[in-house]
């Protein structure tokens, strides 16, 4: 009986023992396979992850993490590689922009300068014409062949003067210099019917001429065309004589028949 009892006891204290000793790693084993249970999980939906971009990019089946990350990367260079030029190009647009506005206010600007530097030179022309006519004025009291008005601008001045002229002359070899006298005289400030009239005077038009392209029997000279001829005579009047023709200008320019010279020159600048 007592051989019995000390038995069972000695099952109960090994058994005990065994206990405290399985418990433990039971536990753990139980922890470890919640833990495993939980990793599965989330393996599962990376794996799932995986698989899906790997479908998508096939590339990217062997991508490391150090490769995601410098995928990641490069997207944000690119994104900033983005802003960047998106920036430069506004910012070269606003250069351009600018750069644009700049040549069109210097182009205004010279617009606006070359109006003003004709507006000046048109009236030094009727300022000096005014001048040359209060001269003859002064001297002689009136204008035989009658006024010429300057005040109206350069463009009236020679649109009517190159008519004119040119309706006098057709036909001659100086036919269609109409507007160069009338530049000329406007240059000169002078009465632009006068050196036309002198060349039929002197040379029926510049019909015959004793030298070259010489229509008003003008010193010895010879010139190289009519346009240098016509501006150098017509200069020469203003610079020698005065704002239009006078009985004393033709006792100067053909001293030998001035009572005829004058006579029929006046009345050519009457017909033009």
């Amino acid at each position: 009986m007592v051989t019995r009892r000390k038995q069972s006891h000695r099952k109960t204290v090994v058994l005990a023992m065994v206990a405290l000793c399985v418990l433990p790693m039971l536990a753990v084993g139980f922890l470890d396979a919640g833990w495993a249970s939980a990793g599965s999980h989330d393996m599962g939906a990376t794996t799932f992850g995986l698989a899906r971009q790997s479908a998508e990019n096939p590339n990217a089946s062997d991508a490391s993490p150090d490769t995601v990350q410098d995928k990641s990367d490069a997207d944000v260079l690119a994104v900033e590689d983005v802003a960047e030029e998106a920036a430069l190009k506004t910012a070269s647009s606003r250069d351009v922009s600018a750069g644009v506005q700049e040549i069109a206010d210097e182009e205004e600007a010279a617009r606006l300068a070359a109006e003003e530097a004709a507006r000046v030179a048109e009236q030094e022309a009727i300022d000096r014409a005014d001048a040359t006519r209060s001269r003859y004025y002064a001297t002689f009291g009136s204008l035989p062949a009658g006024d010429v008005d300057f005040s109206i601008g350069r463009e009236a001045f020679i649109e009517e003067w190159s008519a004119r002229i040119n309706d006098y002359l057709f036909g001659s070899p100086l036919s269609g210099y109409g507007e160069t006298f009338a530049e000329a005289a406007w240059e000169a400030g002078i009465d632009p019917r006068w050196s036309p009239a002198i060349s039929n005077t002197e040379s029926t038009k510049g019909r015959v001429c004793f030298k070259s392209h010489n229509a008003w029997g003008w010193d010895q000279t010879n010139w190289p065309d009519w346009d240098t001829a016509i501006r150098s005579h017509v200069a020469g009047l203003a610079r020698g004589y005065g704002f239009t023709i006078s009985y004393s200008y033709a006792m100067r320019y053909c001293p030998p028949n001035y009572d005829n010279w004058y006579r029929d020159t006046l009345n050519q600048m009457q017909l033009i």
